[in-house]
Order: structure tokens, then C-alpha cells, then sequence
């Protein structure tokens, strides 16, 4: 960390005409792909993501590196947007015939390994199928429940703020290491008075921020099995939210709406916005002035509650091919090329292997990578929060309520009821 405790200009994301990758592609169908085998002893195994054009560009390289070192096993590539990718699986895992390999991440562990679709992958470690060595930053921790082994981490990332750098400039307000909430409303303000924006698109309806604040004084979003909150403490935040939205301070909902796909930010709503690290290369390709990331802001002038996130490798438990699956994943998380690669398409890259190969020449990919840096030095990272069965349906219901809150459709206190009401229901099923 800086000694004067400022971002040094490093950090700072200097984003350079980088286009936004594409939403969705069309998802390819096939099934039982993973259970063919050929006389020669070849077999195929369905591998499934979610990502744009760039991510399925990268990984069909990859595979195609996977296929020459192993000749015996073809990948039969699934590929789709998030929203699709979950609602495809769950069909399939229903069925009894999701893919061999596929992508995952920590809001999902939980609820498959509770039904039982989710491979402990030590057994392929201790068989020298699958090498666990050699992940930075603890970070192969994030698939572990319950002592086993259901994900393998492919990249790395953290929560940050992207800032509109010119506005903050031009406002006299600097982003600071160990920065607090009221500092950062103050600035805000400051931005708001003197450029006549709002200084937020919508931090409150942000459930991983709600998380960093909630770690932050000593609690969490989850439990293993629950909430980690109370009602009172989501309505406070709520109630807080909400009349920054009557100031102006946080942007008009209505008018972020509007400007979707875009973002608040980028279109020049709003100074600042809470996101992942590896997802601020989109402001580049949308907006017209330059963005840079930013600490989260903390309560106690030190702690900011972060912890690296990370998306994963997760196999079929009911896979013919275990030993496969293993090596294929082994593969995708340590060979050097493929980091090479991949590059930090989802997130900084998990292996030391992976990460001392590539090495980013653009503005972006520095930029996140010395966030990062500058974070894991100043000593705030933590471990991750446990996610229980049923946490990505109280994921969707917190951003879908917290923008209802927003709008003034509902009083932060019956919102709060309906968010437990909803979670509640969601963890028993």
C-alpha cells in the first residue's frame, strides 16, 4: 500500500478503446455426449460455459491444445449466456445429464452437491489425475464444502470500484486506501455539487457489496446454512440507499434503465460504480471518458471485507470418464499455454503456472492486475463467505427487490420481510 495511503496511478485502470464482448452466443444442444467411447478407445467429453465471444474464441484454442497432448479424449464444446447456461442445467441436471465438465461458481456448489451432482474431485487428485498444487492466494479453498473438493478455480477476482477518473479530477476528489463510507458520500457529494451528476449508479441493490459492508462490521450475507444478517440490518441499508436516491446522490433507476445495455456509468449518469475487477473492461468499450478502479470503501478506516471470488471447473459425478474429466481440468487450470491464452478473460489466473506465463501488454488487464496487487498488499484479504443451497435464487431476489426499493415501489422495511420470506424459501428447497 502507499505510505500516504492514495492509489497510486498504477492501480488505477487506464482504459483505452477495448470493445465490449459479445452478451450471448447461441448455445450448441446435444446430449449424452459424454457417455460415447469409440472402438479405438477414444471418448468424448461434454465440456459447458457461459462467457461471450472472447471467452468461447479462447477456450476452443485451448481445447484444441488438450486434444493434441491427449489424442484419446475429444471435448464436445456447450456454450451460452448465464442466464441460459443455468436454466439449461438445471434441465439437464434434473435429468440426470448435465455435462462432464463445466463451468461454476460459488453461489452453485451448495445447491448441486446437496443433490448429489457434483464430483469430490481429491480421489482423481490422490490418483495423480489432478494436480492441486500451485494456487495463489488460498484461492482453491473457494470449492471446498463440507471437506471436499466439488470446484477447481480457473481466475481469480475482487470487488472494486470503477470511477470515472476525469470526474473525480475535475471534482477535487481523490479514491483512497482505507477511505470510509462517509469519505466516500462526502466525495460524492463533492461531485455531485460541483459536476452536476450523481455520484453512484446503484451501490445498495448490489449484493456482494452488501457482503464487503456486512464483513466489515463483523458479520456476513451467509452462513453456511442462512442469512448472516437481520431484517433491521438490510433495512437500515435499504432506508439509506433510498434517500440517496431522493438527493440525487445515487443515479435515477429509471434512467439507468434507459440506458441499458450500457451502463450508468459509462453513459455518464453517474461518477462511479460498484463491480468485479475483471468486468471494468467494459466502461472502455461503452463510454467516452476514462475509468479506473478504485478501493472499497470501509467503516473502520482499514478493513474492507474483501476476499477473492473466483469462477470454476466442476464435473459430473455421474461422468464414464472420471479420470478424463480430471486430466482435462488439470490441464485447463495449469498448462501455461492455455493461460497464455486465456488471459484474465475470468479473472486473474488461478496458478502460478498459468499466471507468471501471461503476462497483459493492455491498459485493462494491467489495470486489474495491479488492483489486485495493491489489495493483496495492503493485508485486507479475507476468505470467502459460505454460500448455502439456494444462494443464487437469493442473489436474483436481492438485485430484483433492491431495485424495487429504488424506484419507490417498496418501503425498505416490507422490502427487507420479502427478501427473508424469499431466501427462506429458497434454502429449504
Amino acid at each position: 500500500m502507499p505510505k500516504n495511503g492514495n492509489v497510486e496511478r498504477r492501480t488505477i485502470l487506464r482504459a483505452a478503446g477495448a470493445s465490449a464482448a459479445a452478451l450471448s452466443l447461441a448455445a450448441t444442444t446435444g446430449c449424452g455426449g459424454g457417455d460415447s467411447g469409440s472402438g479405438d478407445g477414444t471418448v468424448t467429453l461434454r465440456y459447458a460455459w457461459w462467457g461471450g465471444e472472447p471467452r468461447t474464441i479462447a477456450i476452443k484454442k485451448s481445447i484444441a491444445l488438450f486434444e493434441k497432448k491427449y489424442p484419446k479424449i475429444k471435448i464436445k464444446p456447450e456454450f451460452t449466456d448465464y442466464a441460459s447456461f443455468w436454466e439449461k442445467f438445471q434441465t439437464q441436471a434434473s435429468g440426470g445429464n448435465p455435462p462432464d465438465v463445466f463451468q461454476n461458481a460459488v453461489g452453485f456448489l451448495r445447491k448441486y452437491d446437496k443433490r448429489g451432482v457434483l464430483m469430490d474431485l481429491k480421489a482423481q487428485a490422490d490418483a495423480g489425475n489432478l494436480d492441486l498444487e500451485n494456487f495463489r492466494n488460498g484461492v482453491l479453498a473457494n470449492g471446498q464444502v463440507d471437506g471436499k473438493q466439488i470446484g477447481i478455480p480457473v481466475g481469480a477476482n475482487t470487488m472494486a470500484l470503477v470511477i470515472d477518473v476525469k470526474a473525480f479530477e475535475k471534482a477535487g476528489v481523490e479514491a483512497k486506501f482505507g477511505w470510509t463510507w462517509d469519505e466516500y458520500f462526502a466525495a460524492l457529494q463533492k461531485i455531485q455539487d460541483k459536476l452536476k451528476i450523481s455520484g453512484d449508479t446503484g451501490y445498495f441493490g448490489i449484493m456482494y457489496l452488501y457482503d464487503l459492508y456486512l464483513r466489515q462490521n463483523g458479520k456476513a450475507f451467509f452462513t453456511d446454512t442462512d442469512l448472516g444478517f437481520t431484517e433491521d440490518d438490510l433495512t437500515q441499508w435499504w432506508e439509506d440507499g433510498y434517500k440517496r436516491v431522493k438527493s440525487g446522490l445515487v443515479a435515477d433507476p429509471k434512467k439507468i434503465e434507459q440506458v441499458q445495455p450500457k451502463s450508468g456509468l459509462s453513459a455518464g449518469l453517474a461518477a462511479s460504480e460498484f463491480t468485479w475487477d475483471n468486468f471494468s473492461i467494459r466502461y472502455a468499450g461503452e463510454g467516452d471518458s476514462e475509468y479506473g478502479l478504485a478501493p472499497i470503501p470501509t467503516t473502520d478506516g482499514k478493513d474492507t471485507g474483501q476476499y477473492l471470488g473466483s469462477l470454476m471447473m466442476s464435473a459430473f459425478s455421474g461422468t464414464k470418464h472420471p479420470k478424463e474429466v480430471a486430466q482435462f481440468i488439470s490441464f485447463m487450470v495449469h498448462d501455461p499455454e492455455v493461460g497464455k491464452i486465456m488471459g484474465y478473460d475470468r479473472g486473474i489466473l488461478a496458478t502460478t503456472e498459468q499466471f507468471d506465463a501471461f503476462k497483459p501488454t493492455d491498459p485493462n488487464n494491467k489495470g486489474v492486475a495491479a488492483y489486485e496487487d495493491e489489495v493483496a498488499k495492503a493485508g485486507v484479504l479475507g476468505k470467502i463467505t459460505p454460500h448455502p443451497s439456494g444462494a443464487d435464487i437469493v442473489e436474483s431476489a436481492f438485485l430484483r427487490i433492491g431495485g424495487e426499493v429504488a424506484q419507490g415501489k417498496t418501503k425498505p422495511a416490507d422490502a427487507a420481510k420479502a427478501l427473508f420470506s424469499e431466501a427462506k424459501a429458497a434454502f429449504a428447497g
